[in-house]
């Protein structure tokens, strides 16, 4: 069985918490982290060990092999050099260069085979669009670095328990709704179906697909998008082979008794999966870009500038992130 190489950490928003949470991550790597290493600037992260109070030798490593040889002693850091000196809490749109050079450089490195999967640090959207970047965020970014791979992606949020799957992501809820179509749940229920098979080895997922409205429309008297658009859907995932139930109403979804009868859910919009996901694992939630020809995950919350530098960001959703792109990496190479 061939050792799995180490995972390729993002800086994310230099002014964020990403720093602290890799230094914090790293402290607790006898907990059976999985090695990794950081794209990141070594000045940076030495001053900012220092602030924290937190014992982390910084190695400087060429590739991810030199990473491996240093993980147990040193936190390895491929360099990655800042435009400007930063300050936690102070976000510079002159650091945009570095933080997308940090993410392009690491799925490099993972579709070259020097790294097992790609974990990002959050970035600041408003931030890198004032530095020129001109993507939505990282699913789209990456989305643009891979080119036409034939595959749509998708973003899985989980957590212990639960697993939930946005059709729509980051658009006005009125525009969610008036943008949903059958064909978009069935392409996201086919790639989510197919991620639960090879990343998660689940050998017969179990899709739960939520309704759009109260009480899956009550028979259209609250609106006609279950009847129409989400119910043909499921239909159509049926047939093709793919155990899915729905549309099911969203405010009986999500307990603890009815968690037990899928492996996932789809749901409508943003919030419908977010919302019972943080409320029910807010520091384990980890983000997961499925259809993409490479492993990427990412801790489930943002930059939090207001506690950056401060000691007190919890790297508990690094972590999951973490491990969870280890053991989907194990699960494509077949280690497990």
């Amino acid at each position: 069985m061939t050792a799995r190489p180490p995972l390729a950490l993002t800086m994310g928003e230099p002014a964020g918490i990403g720093g602290d949470i890799a230094l914090a991550a790293w402290v607790r790597r006898a907990e059976g982290l999985p090695a990794f290493f950081l794209l990141d600037d070594p000045d940076r992260l030495r001053g900012l060990a220092a602030r924290l109070g937190l014992d982390v030798p910084i190695q400087v490593v060429a590739t991810p092999a030199g990473a491996a040889a240093v993980f147990a002693h040193s936190l390895p850091v491929l360099p990655v050099q800042l435009a400007k000196a930063v300050e936690p809490g102070q976000p510079d749109a002159a650091n945009v260069g570095a933080v997308r050079d940090a993410i392009e450089r690491a799925v490099a490195l993972v579709r070259a085979g020097g790294a097992a999967a790609v974990v990002t640090n959050p970035i600041h959207k408003a931030v890198m669009h004032q530095g020129g970047f001109d993507f939505p965020g990282h699913t789209e970014f990456l989305a643009h670095l891979v080119g036409d791979s034939g595959l749509r992606e998708v973003m899985m949020l989980a957590c212990p328990g639960l697993r939930v799957v946005p059709v729509t992501i980051h658009v006005a809820l009125a525009e969610a709704v008036a943008s949903l179509r059958t064909e978009d749940i069935v392409q996201v229920g086919r790639v989510t179906a197919r991620a639960l098979e090879v990343d998660f080895a689940i050998p017969r997922p179990r899709l739960a697909v939520a309704a759009l409205n109260p009480h899956a429309g009550e028979g259209g008297a609250m609106g006609r998008e279950d009847m129409d658009i989400v119910a043909p859907a499921v239909e159509q995932l049926r047939r093709a082979g793919i155990d899915a139930v729905g549309p099911l109403p969203a405010d009986t979804l999500f307990h603890a008794r009815a968690r037990q009868g899928y492996d996932a859910v789809l749901c409508m919009y943003h919030d419908q999966a977010l919302i019972p996901l943080k409320t029910i694992d807010f520091d384990r939630g980890v983000n997961i870009t499925l259809g993409l020809p490479f492993v990427r995950t990412s801790p489930d919350h943002g930059t939090a500038f207001d506690l950056a530098g401060t000691g007190r960001a919890s790297c508990d959703s690094l972590i999951a992130a973490l491990t969870t792109a280890a053991e989907i990496a194990d699960h494509r190479a077949g280690r497990t």
